[in-house]
């Protein structure tokens, strides 16, 4: 049967002192004579006593407990953002909670009403790439929760952000793979309705043109995990042909992209060039290893942590708010050397 947490009265009624007493001297208050203060304390880590966290959030309305809800915790980027966000956190005094919605909206509906009940001090979000609707962001606000959206935000919800500029990273990925030569190159793609779809999706297009090369919607595939690669593999097999480039809209459709091309007789770098985003570590062990756009998240973590602190600690107006943005940088590797054998 497990033990009840030893309380102040309990270690009053031991040492025969006033519960008040014991408080106080566990706060090293100047009222309480020194040899008390020994008593209570020594007696209290010998007890391993620990303060009731509920019984002091009632007292301060602060639980120093954050909330941090995210589509996948096994992706590479979003456990380099956990991290930078725990660092950050834990340095300030604050617990985390994580929440996985694996992209489904009616969970992440349920997350953060759950959230909310355990009265979290504040809420970091990447938002479910099924998330059509809105009012749950709506009823933070109205509760007074502060929040910052990291990666996936929401545009019909002012609050501070903090996101990976992705329109310039996406145009470093395509510029990259027009330096090695290619004139014909494919991009799968994101849903457009995340601004993270759209916005690499048009810095794939901007950096075509700026080279003059056209921005074919035919050779646009929306496909943007392993899965859907597998599921659409006919299209890019029939599409090949005619392409000697694909920019993908991260790293895991890439390496799946270059197993359906390597099955189907293409040879990667030589036929065709690959570039992923995102540098998780399965870019470094893939068959030709792939070139990426490494993404800062766990800068992305601790700028986005302590934006959320400034508003519960009130260091900023309630209604300030910040948008920060990270420039990707191009890591190059095997997959895009053009022509090259590998």
């Amino acid at each position: 049967m497990k033990s009840q947490p030893i309380t102040i009265k309990d270690i009053a009624r031991i040492l025969g002192i006033s519960p008040s007493t014991v408080s106080r001297a566990l706060k090293d208050h100047p009222d309480i004579s020194p040899k008390t203060k020994q008593l209570v304390q020594t007696f209290a880590e010998k007890v391993n006593y620990r303060p009731n966290a509920l019984a002091l959030s009632l007292r301060s309305s602060k639980t120093n407990t954050i909330g941090i809800v995210i589509p996948e915790i096994v992706h590479h980027f979003f456990s380099t953002v956990i991290s930078g966000i725990e660092d950050v956190a834990y340095g300030r005094g604050y617990n985390a909670i994580i929440c996985q919605t694996n992209e489904n909206y009616q969970r992440e509906v349920i997350d953060l009403q759950a959230l909310v009940d355990n009265r979290v001090d504040g809420i970091l979000i990447s938002m479910s790439k099924n998330t059509h609707e809105f009012a749950h962001f709506e009823n933070l606000k109205e509760n007074g929760v502060p929040v910052v959206f990291f990666d996936r935000i929401c545009e019909q919800i002012s609050s501070d952000r903090v996101i990976a500029d992705d329109f310039e990273g996406a145009r470093i990925a395509t510029r990259h793979l027009i330096d090695k030569g290619c004139k014909k190159i494919m991009h799968l793609a994101a849903p457009q309705h995340l601004l993270i779809g759209k916005n690499r999706k048009e810095g794939y297009c901007s950096a075509l043109k700026e080279h003059k090369l056209s921005c074919d919607d035919r050779l646009i595939v929306k496909c943007d995990t392993r899965e859907t690669v597998f599921a659409r593999a006919d299209d890019i097999i029939r599409l090949a042909p005619e392409v000697d480039g694909i920019f993908a809209v991260n790293d895991s459709t890439a390496i799946a992209a270059m197993q359906v091309l390597q099955r189907n007789g293409y040879s990667i770098p030589k036929d065709i060039a690959v570039v992923g985003f995102g540098d998780g570590p399965n870019a470094n062990i893939a068959y030709p290893p792939l070139t990426t756009v490494e993404q800062k998240g766990y800068d992305i973590g601790q700028a986005a942590m302590r934006l959320l602190i400034g508003h519960i600690e009130n260091n900023v107006e309630e209604e300030e708010y910040e948008t920060k943005i990270f420039t990707p940088e191009l890591v190059e590797r095997a997959s895009s050397q053009l022509g090259t054998e590998y």
